[in-house]
């Protein structure tokens, strides 16, 4: 019973994810909306800076922050 309620959703999942591939319609990236002023490019050190880089560090400072706070409680459960 399990095993058809499963390859339901599967299908019920695949159908909806296909149908909705279909009726979308191209970004058209290359026609301009008015009022449409795009700024320079980024490089690809700027690229990787932004997208792989900035992320890194704000989840390491919030990692860090964390195990802080954490250890702070620990010593004061401690003494």
């Amino acid at each position: 019973m399990d095993k058809k309620n499963a390859l339901r959703a599967g299908a019920v999942t695949a159908g909806t994810t296909l149908m909705m591939l279909l009726m979308t319609s191209p970004a058209l990236a290359l026609t301009r909306d008015d009022g449409d002023d795009p700024g320079p490019g980024l490089s690809i050190g700027e690229t990787l800076g932004l997208f792989v880089a900035a992320p890194i560090v704000l989840f390491l400072v919030i990692t860090g922050l964390v195990m802080v706070g954490d250890k702070s409680r620990k010593q004061q459960n401690q003494a």
